[in-house]
Parts: structure tokens; sequence; C-alpha cells
């Protein structure tokens, strides 16, 4: 695909799939066990621990990210990439294996080990592939696979617990995983260039610490332990105590998992309140709407996620919608006010659901709650990256996710243990004064909601009733979480769009973990998405000629690049990299060399010295219309963002992608310039 790259089509071809397929199982498992949980819970029991099957998955992967990203860069992302695939494997594997709930949670932190690995790094491998002018589109695709798979994991996960069991959950993955680690194995060659970082060991440790200690007061509090206990109070100080020694730590770090310095922008601070609010609700709804549907409904696994489906159309919908709607506007704020609003309400209609609700009235719940999700999520990436500067592009989004993925942590845990509490507290209730079967314990409902369907219907009736009011309760308490962030997000200062800010591709942030990209490659990344997305590309090759002075078509253009960026090159080498017979060739070539700028030698073009002058002053024009982009980022201040661009320009004209203005016809040029040094 690019010169010199990574190897044959068909090999690049190969190590994108294999890419795929070990993307599409990290995400996956973000949310593929929230319908096999009920099951789960049947034979493990332990319904106060459930939360922990998801938890214990997203704080490992979030917290591992950066460091995958990182030390990818420093030793080679070949190897890391097979070692993160390997441990996700591992732990698939053991999780399918676990004999009780303890075993489960713990091999599901050693799989959200492997799978952060899995999502950071073949985002960074696209970039090693893939020729500059394809990757923006490729990262695109990447990110809405990611996002597309990650909301429709219950439905799958429903799938195979009714069909095959709740163990093939994690076993599917297996057969998958091999597949991809073979064809990475024998396609992706180990790249020679590394990166040396200052890896931030110290910090990330305090951090995922403090959250640990966090997420247990939320998940332990009132349920496993009193509030006012020596472990409940312990855990808070211990958290409060990690994140001041962590504070300190990145203030002297070199390269700090989270820059200190971000929380001055406020906008960046208002975007961390909203992603962490965002991933909370979203997370804490795919995580417990199954289990309200598969016990309260009585419907399959499979069918609890298919109710959800609603939900996954209306945050693409909204997603896709928004941010085109912002690219064509360049305005961005209604739509997080307008989100955070539409998710309060949504849960107050989830809040007012019982068992005698209808299919259609969960179905346009779930289908607000979408559409209010998606309003926010593709937005908040295009507001922190049009709000810091150039050096602070690449942690600040990367960051402002990680507090997407922390919040989601932190909803499944609340989620749970809110749901736990009043669970208990409901079930006592709807039971007291009805007559029990001998030796029936209430508790041992809350921990197995698949005996309800050996309960007489007296007694299941109330028990049912309390499993509807427990969820009720939990939704109930999103509704001023969400309002908070509607409070924040009308704190948003609405400035002038960078263009460069408008490339977000549609999806792209749905649900996306922090994958850990430096400033010069979401700098990159936006730039490849501006040029596919350039309505003038068509006329790129007359319009650059015309600029330049030179009367001659865009095929004339092109073939002129071609040659100067080999050197010398065949016609028939060039008429096949555009599919097109000889003859389409040979006159352009016989203009080029009638004008002195290559001469023949054969079949072969060699370019000439005053070929390579009027080669080059096509591409600084070229160079000269991508710099317009980067209005706003001071690539004046930037040395690498002026390498960015000449590098680009350079690497996309003459390139096979353009070939087709030979399949076009001869294209020629509308108006001529003032001269060579006319501005583009």
């Amino acid at each position: 695909m690019a010169d010199g790259g990574e190897g044959t089509r068909h090999g690049v071809w190969v190590t994108i799939g294999a890419l795929m397929l070990a993307l599409l199982l990290a995400a996956l498992d973000q949310t593929i066990v929230s319908t096999a949980l009920p099951t789960i819970v049947g034979e493990f029991g332990g319904v106060d621990h459930l939360s922990w099957v998801v938890t214990a998955y997203l704080l490992t992967a979030t917290v591992s990210t950066p460091l995958w990203g990182k030390l990818g860069d420093q030793f080679g992302r070949k190897g890391l990439f097979q070692s993160s695939v390997v441990v996700f494997l591992i732990g698939s594997a053991l999780c399918g294996l676990s004999q009780d709930m303890a075993q489960l949670i713990g091999f599901r932190a050693l799989q959200g080990l492997g799978g952060g690995g899995l999502i950071v790094l073949t985002q960074a491998i696209v970039g090693d592939v893939v020729p500059p002018r394809d990757r923006g589109r490729y990262q695109g695709v990447f990110g809405a696979v990611f996002g597309v798979s990650s909301v429709i994991g219950p439905l799958i996960g429903g799938l195979l617990t009714d069909q095959l069991s709740w163990r093939w959950v994690f076993y599917v993955n297996l057969p998958i995983g091999v597949v991809a680690l073979a064809a990475i194995g024998s396609t992706l060659r180990a790249r020679p260039e590394k990166t040396r970082h200052t890896i931030d060991y110290l910090g990330t440790a305090l951090l995922a610490g403090a959250v640990v200690c966090l997420i247990l007061v939320t998940s332990w509090g009132g349920t496993v332990f009193a509030w006012n206990s020596p472990e409940i109070i312990g855990l808070g100080a211990g958290a409060i105590a990690l994140l001041a020694l962590w504070w300190r730590a990145e203030r002297r770090a070199a390269e700090p998992v989270i820059p200190l310095r971000l929380f001055t922008v406020p906008a960046f601070s208002v975007t961390a309140v909203l992603a962490f609010i965002t991933g909370f609700a979203m997370f804490g709804a795919l995580t417990y709407l199954p289990l309200y549907l598969q016990v309260v409904h009585g419907v399959s696994a499979t069918v609890s996620g298919v109710y959800l489906l609603p939900m996954v159309a209306g945050m693409l919908l909204t997603s896709v919608g928004s941010g085109q709607a912002i690219s064509r506007t360049g305005r961005y704020k209604v739509f997080p006010m307008t989100g955070m609003a539409v998710v309060a309400f949504a849960a107050y209609l989830l809040s007012r659901m019982d068992e005698h609700s209808s299919t259609l009235q969960m179905s346009v719940n779930l289908l607000v709650l979408g559409i209010g999700l998606g309003l926010v999520v593709q937005v908040l990436i295009i507001i922190v990256q049009n709000a810091v500067g150039y050096e602070d592009l690449g942690v600040a989004t990367s960051s402002a996710t990680f507090c997407r993925s922390i919040g989601g942590a932190f909803g499944v845990s609340v989620f749970g243990s809110l749901f736990a509490a009043r669970l208990a507290e409901n079930t006592r209730a709807a039971l007291a004064g009805v007559p029990l079967p001998p030796g029936f314990d209430p508790a041992s409902v809350q921990g197995s909601p698949q005996q309800l369907k050996t309960l007489p219907p007296d007694v299941a009736g109330p028990v049912i009733h309390a499993y509807s009011e427990s969820v009720q309760s939990v939704f109930g308490y999103v509704v001023p979480v969400a309002l908070l962030g509607f409070a924040a997000a009308c704190f948003l200062t609405e400035v002038p769009l960078r263009t460069a800010s408008r490339a977000q591709e549609p999806g792209e942030s749905l649900v996306a973990n922090p994958v850990e990209r430096s400033s010069r490659e979401e700098m990159e990344s936006a730039l490849t998405r501006l040029i596919a997305k350039d309505p003038r590309a068509s006329r790129l090759y007359a319009d650059l000629a015309g600029q330049a002075g030179f009367d001659f078509p865009a095929a004339t253009a092109w073939v002129l690049c071609r040659v100067a960026r080999q050197g010398r090159a065949g016609r028939a080498e060039l008429a096949a990299r555009a599919g097109v017979a000889l003859d389409r060739c040979s006159p352009h070539a016989d203009t080029l060399v009638k004008q002195g700028l290559i001469t023949r030698e054969g079949d072969d073009l060699i370019i000439t010295e005053a070929g390579r002058r009027a080669a080059a002053r096509l591409v600084d024009l070229r160079r000269r219309t991508l710099t317009r982009y980067l209005e706003g980022w001071s690539p004046e201040d930037h040395p690498e963002l002026a390498e960015l661009v000449g590098r680009l320009a350079a690497a996309t004209v003459g390139d096979d992608h353009d070939a087709r203005v030979l399949r076009a016809g001869d294209g020629t040029v509308t108006g001529r310039a003032a001269g060579p040094g006319a501005s583009p």
C-alpha cells in the first residue's frame, strides 16, 4: 500500500484484519458479560459482588492502557502486542474455568490487563502499516468498530449464554485470538524505530490504588460493611492519601499519566466531569438493565440483549449526527447540554418502569437514553482537542477518555452497591407476612435469581416486585448525577472550532478507551482525515499545476510527481498503478519529455534536475495548502508540526491513490496562477 511499506498489499490486509479481530475482542469484553451476569450469579451466588465482574476488567484495562502504549513505543509494538494477546487469552480461558465468584473477578482483572494492550496497540500499529493518506480513515474505522462492538456486546453475550453456556462468553475469545496472533506473527514486521519514554510507574500505581480504594468504598459501603465501619473509613482515608501522593508525584514526573496543568484549562475540567458522568450512566445501565429484564420480565439472556438495541441505535444515530453537525457549523456547546438533559429525563423514565411495563415503553425509554448519551460522547474529544495547546493535544485526548472509563468503573460499582442494598431491604419488606415454603431463606433469592423459577407464584411475585423497585431506585439516583452533568455543561465556553478539530470521525469516540497517542500522532490523524474529506481532492493536480504556472493537464502533473518520487519509473508500471492501457500513459510522458522535465531511456522514465524542481514546487504548494488546516495551532512555534506537514505533502502528492487521474481523463487546467510563487 505504501512505498517501501510493511509488505505486500495482501500482507497489510491480513494484518489489518487481525488487528480488527483483536480490537473486537477487547471491546466486546467490556460489555459482553452483562447479559450473562444473572446466570453467573445463579450458579455462584454473590449478587453483592456482581459489579466486580465488570469493574475488574474496566479498571485494569483503563489503567494499563497508557503503559502498554509507551512500552510499545520504547521496545517495539509487535512483541508487546503478541504479549497482550497471550495475557488476554490466558485470562479468558481462566475466566471460563472459574469455580467461584472470587476466581472470576481475579481472572477478569488479568483479562483486562491484556485487553488494555489490545486497545492501544492495535491503533498504534495501524500507523506502522498504513500509508499516511489512509491512516486517519483506518483509525476512524477502528474507533467505530470499538464503539459498535462495545454496545452490542450484551446481545452477543446473551446469545452465547442461552445457546451454549455463560462460560462461552469467555471461551469464544480463544479461537479468534489465536487466529489474530498467528496472522500478526506471520505478516507484521518488527520496526526498528524506538521512542524513549520516562514511564510514570509511580503515578500509575498511585492512581490505580486510589481508584480501587474509592470503588471498594462505594461497592462495600452499606452492604458488606457499615458506612461507619473501620474498613470503610480506612479505605476512604487510604484513597485520600494515595490521591495526595499521586498529585505530588505528577508534579515531578517527566511524562505524567495526567498532567496537572490540564486542570487549569476550564474546558478540560468540565469535559472530564462530563466524561466521568457519561461513563457512569452508560456502563451502569448496560450492566444492570439485563438483570432487570431477565429477572423482572422473565426474558432470556438473548432477548434481554435485543431489548438493549434501541439504546444502541439511539447512541449511533446521535453520535454520528452530532459529529457531522459540529463539523459543519463549528458549534458544540448545545450538544452536551441537551444530551445531559435527555439522559436525566431517560433515567427518570427508567426509574418508573416496573414488572408491568410494556415492551414498547421499555424500548422508547432505552432509545431516549441512547439518544442522550450519543449527543455527549462524540463532542467530548472535540471540545478537549479544541481547548488545549498543541503540546498537550495527545495527553488531553487520552485523559478525557480515561475519565470516561474510570466513570464507567465507578458507575458499575455504585449501581451494584445501591442495587444490592435496596434489594436486601425490599425483599425483606416484600416477604413480610407472606407464608414461605419450609426451609426457604429470602436471602438466597438475592444470591440466585434463577431460584425464582422454583418458587410458588405468591412468593415469586413479591420478590420480582422487590427486584423491580431496586432497579427503579438505582436509576432514580442517576437523575441528579445527570443533572449535575447538565449544570457542568452550562459552564462550557464555546470558542471558534479549529479546522483540525473538525476532523473527528463520527462514531470514533463512542465508548472509546484511553488510547495513548502523542500530539503529533493526533494531529497526523486529523490531517489525514481532512485530506480524505477535502471536496477539492478530485481537482488537486489541476489546481497545483495551474498555481505553479504549468500548462499541462492534471494527469501529466501526477506522472511528473510519481516519477520524481521514484527517480525512475517504467511507463508500464505507471499504467499498471492506474489500471489503464499503456497508450493512456504515453501522451503525458511525451509532454514531460518535450519540456525537459523527464528523459526516456527505453521504456523507463527518468526525472531530470528541472523535473525535480518542478515536482518540488508542486509539493511546496501542497504543503502551503495543508498548513491552512493548522490555523490556531501555531505551527511556526512547533518544528515537528512543520515537519509533519512537509512529510504529508510529499507523501500525498504522486501516490497510488491519485493514479485515478489517468483513468478519469486528461483534466485540463482551468486557470493559470500568476506564477510559480503564487499562493495556493
